[in-house]
């Protein structure tokens, strides 16, 4: 892990030398922001102590922010920002089917980006790192109590805009977020013990939007 994100560190400390070198030949850095329609696929997995068994979290459409920066014509960054929902359940456990209601996640998420040019399609791809906030959390029927702890993670991306005019374009993204939580299930009342699981959600982001240069 520490290897990867000494890459991805080195990465943007390329694009800044990149754009330090390329000042003087492209002073029009733009900015851009899209707003998309995003899908958030969790494929899921967890260890769980004690009961054992695996975790479902369901699938979740949400709309998606993010502003890029371009250090030169190839080369750029972006933040990404969005909120999901997610029901949570662990299945196939010694005590059967468990409703663990469910939970917010906010993964903001910076990519370095690498843009193809040369016309109106322009596709690009990128990488880089997230940190995921876990927020209101509803427990569900079962359990007295859930928590999952903060995390940072990494991410891949690929995608495309197209240009309808000099400020207005069309985009389609896809990205792929490496998220992992460690999770303590209190059930004391239900089950007689707290449970603690090791999940992964590695979600994949499938969206679409439009976008606009300023």
């Amino acid at each position: 892990m520490r290897k990867l994100m000494l890459g991805v560190f080195l990465l943007f400390g390329m694009f800044q030398l990149s754009a330090q070198e390329d000042a003087d030949a492209n002073n029009d850095s733009k900015w851009q922001a899209r707003l998309r329609v995003i899908s958030v696929i969790p494929d899921e997995s967890a260890t769980i102590e004690a009961i054992g068994g695996d975790v479902n979290i369901s699938t979740s459409v949400v709309p998606e922010l993010d502003f890029t920066y371009f250090f030169t014509e190839n080369w750029a960054a972006e933040l990404i920002l969005g909120t999901t929902k997610h029901d949570v359940e662990a299945v196939q456990t010694a005590a059967g089917k468990i409703d663990l209601g469910h939970v917010w996640l906010l993964p903001p998420t910076l990519t370095a980006q690498y843009h193809f040019t040369g016309g109106d399609f322009t596709p690009y791809i990128g990488a880089g790192v997230n940190y995921t906030f876990f927020y209101g959390v509803d427990e569900g029927p079962v359990a007295n109590d859930v928590e999952y702890d903060n995390s940072f993670g990494f991410a891949v991306q690929a995608g495309a805009d197209y240009a309808i005019n000099d400020t207005w374009f069309v985009n389609i993204d896809v990205k792929k977020l490496f998220l992992q939580t460690d999770a303590t299930i209190n059930a004391t009342t239900a089950l007689g013990a707290t449970v603690g699981a090791d999940v992964d959600i590695n979600p994949l982001i499938i969206g679409v939007g439009v976008g606009m240069k300023f």
